[in-house]
């Protein structure tokens, strides 16, 4: 099951993006490893609580109305501000799970899931599904169940899948989609050449252990 997006918001979605600075030109080492010449750096766009309530309110409209929610789970540290905005649109609790240096995603903070809680797992942007895939294990160790994944932005080119434990496919919702250009590590392009390397993701360590934040 690929990544579903209404295709009659996407552009508007996009300008949005880009007119908040958030899409950036340069050399960036991504959270999956891969490199590129674009980013998307959503958190410049939700810093504008009027730009974020627009997001989810068009997130709220994009995901079935059948669909019951009792709690957005997000991956600090991209997700949660992100996670929280749609949560309050959409009148539901609101969590995050953190990761320490080389540990697994937990949840902290008194949080918890309830058994049987439906939970929608939000990200902000989307391309290998790595940092969600990884909040997986949370919700089904909680015997609570995982309805799908929320993002403003798909990178995965549509490709993004998942599957629960018992092997059948999860749905995932995005905004739009943003096609960059990417390379592996030791295969970079010509024009890349002596450009200096950003490692805006979240997932990247500083030398002090420290999470680099998005």
């Amino acid at each position: 099951m690929s990544v579903t997006i209404d295709p009659t918001i996407g552009d508007k979605v996009t300008r949005w993006l880009r007119d908040a600075g958030a899409i950036r030109s340069g050399h960036f080492k991504l959270s999956s490893g891969l490199h590129s010449d674009r980013y998307c750096q959503c958190a410049s766009a939700l810093e504008s609580p009027e730009i974020a309530g627009r997001l989810a309110e068009h997130m709220r409209h994009l995901l079935p109305s059948e669909l019951r929610i009792d709690t957005v789970l997000a991956p600090a540290l991209g997700g949660v501000v992100w996670g929280y905005e749609l949560a309050r649109t959409l009148a539901v609790r609101s969590i995050f799970a953190e990761r320490k240096p080389g540990e697994t995603f937990a949840l902290r903070r008194g949080f918890a899931l309830r058994p049987g809680e439906r939970v929608l797992i939000a990200e902000d942007v989307i391309t290998t599904g790595k940092s969600v895939r990884e909040l997986l294990p949370i919700v089904e160790a909680s015997n609570a169940e995982c309805v799908g994944f929320a993002s403003i932005v798909d990178r995965s080119a549509g490709a993004f899948e998942a599957m629960d434990s018992n092997g059948s496919n999860l749905p995932a919702w995005a905004l739009t989609r943003l096609e960059f250009r990417t390379w592996a590590e030791d295969d970079p392009p010509s024009d890349m050449a002596g450009v200096p390397v950003e490692s805006p993701g979240s997932r990247h360590t500083a030398r002090d252990g420290q999470e680099v934040t998005r």
